[in-house]
């Protein structure tokens, strides 16, 4: 059996470096130190010879068994049957060529071995954790506007009784010396506007609110905002029956049809409305229309299509032959009113929209809170005659 160079122990090197070192410095008279070195270097030699033969051994073992792997891989017994099965990176280097010929021989060279990914790894696998944005995106909410045209108090009581006058004999005029001075009459009538409780909750879990401020913010706002859609429905249309309000329009003074005329238009109509108030000695304050209907006047052209009011650019308050106007989604479609509205009607408040929180029945065990939301509130229509409501279009 030849012995390669590359296959001998670095022990076994340095014994043929050290003989033919001294066979070239004293070749004649050192052959019993060469015996001697002859003889350790064979025994060396055999024993690396026999450490050898065992390590073949080995890695015929070693063959046998990746043999054995191979087999079972093709069987599926690294999870795949089917046609779809992708080898995992440990199946790859198993059954790898490079893996096959470094067993077979190359025991001392370094082999690099390919790994193929044909399946990608995917969100689902490794799920990507998304950011958190705080901010809550309420629901679309009106503008609530009818209530800042109306007069403004309060109030302690749960109703509110005032005298509204209901005639008035004007006999002044001129008195001669030592005339009898004429007399003049007045009368009122007691009018009473009783407080109604609008309110409304919700149940929560407590853990909601004590680890969310910002939820529980919004949800303060939320229930007020409620309130207050409820508060402008009736202020505009409530009838005075069982809780309700006695609104503004079940109560107002007709427009006065007669003052109608062909070819009038919505600018038109509102502006003798405002007459019709003014002409009855009540200065008007204000104008409520609906939303659409402010839109389309603020849209009107001219005959050289410039628009009538400020147009597209204009900043500009809203309003209408100098009165402010309320855009109100409660209000009907092609109805309006005005009139001298702080003065003729007064919404008195007991108690402004709050959000109480308490526990309610089990709530306490069943760790609950329930939220309330609640307003009471008066509105007295003092001077229905100063309210005109009225209709764009000929009825």
């Amino acid at each position: 059996m030849s012995i390669h160079p590359q296959h001998l122990t670095r022990q076994a090197r340095a014994l043929l470096a050290a003989g033919a070192q001294i066979h070239r410095k004293d070749a004649g008279g050192a052959d019993d130190l060469l015996d001697a070195l002859s003889e350790r270097f064979g025994e060396h030699a055999a024993e690396v010879l026999r450490k050898l033969a065992e390590t073949d051994e080995q890695m015929a073992v070693f063959a046998e068994q990746l043999a054995d792997l191979e087999q079972k891989g093709a069987r599926g017994s690294f999870g795949g049957g089917g046609g779809s099965h992708v080898p995992t990176w440990g199946e790859q280097v198993i059954k790898s060529a490079e893996l096959r010929s470094f067993a077979d021989g190359g025991r001392n060279a370094k082999t690099r071995i390919p790994i193929e990914i044909k399946a990608p790894i995917t969100s689902a696998e490794f799920p990507v954790v998304p950011d958190f944005d705080r901010e809550i995106v309420p629901l679309g909410r009106r503008r609530l506007m009818v209530r800042s045209l109306l007069g403004q108090a309060n109030t302690t009581s749960n109703a509110i009784s005032y005298r509204r006058e209901t005639g008035f004999t004007n006999s002044a005029a001129p008195v001669a010396e030592g005339a009898l001075k004429p007399e003049s009459s007045i009368t009122f009538e007691e009018v009473t506007a009783p407080v109604r409780t609008l309110a409304h909750w919700i149940k929560l879990s407590r853990q909601v609110l004590d680890d969310d401020a910002q939820l529980r913010s919004e949800i303060d706002t939320t229930l007020r905002y409620g309130l207050g859609f409820v508060v402008e429905g009736q202020l505009l249309h409530g009838d005075g029956s069982g809780q309700n309000l006695h609104g503004l329009i079940p109560q107002a003074t007709d427009f006065e049809e007669t003052r109608r005329a062909a070819g009038d238009t919505a600018f038109d109509i509102l502006l003798k409305a405002i007459s019709q108030s003014e002409e009855a000695d009540y200065p008007a304050s204000g104008a409520i229309i609906s939303t659409r209907d402010w839109f389309q006047m603020m849209g009107i052209k001219d005959n050289q299509g410039r628009y009538i009011g400020g147009g597209p650019l204009a900043d500009v308050p809203d309003r209408i032959w100098r009165l402010p106007v309320a855009p109100s989604n409660a209000m009907p479609v092609g109805k309006f009113v005005v009139g001298a509205l702080d003065l003729a009607a007064k919404v008195y408040s007991r108690t402004d929209a709050t959000v109480e929180l308490g526990y309610v029945n089990d709530d306490f065990i069943k760790n609950l809170l329930t939220v309330l939301g609640e307003e009471r509130l008066a509105l007295a229509v003092r001077r229905p005659e100063a309210i005109v409501y009225g209709s764009f279009t000929a009825p």
